[in-house]
């Protein structure tokens, strides 16, 4: 294993985005973009260059998608990936052009969120949200290329069951510790047994249980929350995972870069004592 950071994909500042993660002592990313107007041949010769110039990996690339989106439980369901029926074609049509603009970039694996799947497999949401996975995951495999589910929205068997559904044989996960806890769906360390051989990515984070039933919990330093780091390295590496752990902290600031730092040697000296 090796420790990653997230890189986040701007119009502007990108030179300086990679200079820093280096001199940070990273030589593996996930490139976070949200803005498919940069998904163009010039911006990926760039990146391509910036990432050898700086001995950056990028490890994924990180697909976000256009329209509203509201990080709680009350719009959420109704606002993110692409469960909502009403943004469902737009968003589909997003994850196919990311999954190109990765192409150029020389990357595999495709992240996203795609909300709130359905518990219940008789929710009448449900077929539709399967059919539109099923059109990504099969135009990647023919690309090469695999699709993976950030955790948070959804249960660990909800994944199982959906990647049992579909069956292309590309579709894993990118386990985001924090996710499964803030928003009350699993414990990591527990959640391995349900879908650990499907892991290709994690999110070094942590986060605290929602504390009312309408917001999610909030997201803290790596070793402060509830994740267990120590037991879940120890069950990634069970698992045959030997991958990035992408350190993403989702706060701005001073704090923030202290908070990476203190992150990236509590990491190193949990993977030298696997």
């Amino acid at each position: 294993m090796n420790v990653g950071i997230v890189v986040i994909h701007s119009a502007e500042g990108m030179k300086e985005k990679f200079a820093d993660a280096a001199a940070q002592g990273f030589k593996h990313c996930q490139l976070i973009s949200w803005n498919p107007g940069l998904w163009n041949d010039a911006s990926a010769e760039e990146i391509k260059a910036l990432s050898t110039e700086y001995g950056v990996e990028i490890t994924a690339f990180w697909c976000g998608w256009v329209g509203p989106m509201r990080w709680n439980f009350t719009e959420g369901p109704e606002t993110l990936g692409i469960v909502p029926v009403a943004y469902r074609a737009q968003r589909v049509q997003n994850l196919l052009d990311g999954a190109a603009y990765a192409r150029k970039l020389g990357v595999c694996d495709v992240v996203t969120h795609m909300g709130f799947i359905p518990e219940n497999m008789s929710d009448p949401n449900y077929p539709g949200v399967v059919a539109a996975v099923k059109v990504i995951a099969q135009e990647l495999k023919r690309n090469g290329q695999n699709l993976l589910f950030e955790t948070g929205q959804e249960t660990p068997v909800v994944l199982l069951r959906l990647f049992e559904e579909i069956n292309t044989g590309n579709l894993y996960i990118n386990l985001d510790p924090a996710n499964l806890i803030m928003y009350g769906k699993a414990n990591p360390v527990d959640a391995l047994d349900v879908f650990g051989d499907y892991i290709r990515g994690v999110h070094a984070k942590d986060g605290l249980y929602p504390t009312n039933g309408k917001e999610l919990g909030a997201e803290v330093k790596v070793g402060t929350g509830k994740a267990n780091f120590p037991a879940l390295l120890k069950g990634l590496k069970e698992h045959g995972f030997d991958g990035s752990l992408t350190i993403e902290r989702e706060i701005s600031g001073e704090q923030q870069l202290i908070d990476i730092k203190e992150t990236q040697e509590y990491l190193n000296k949990l993977i030298a004592d696997l």
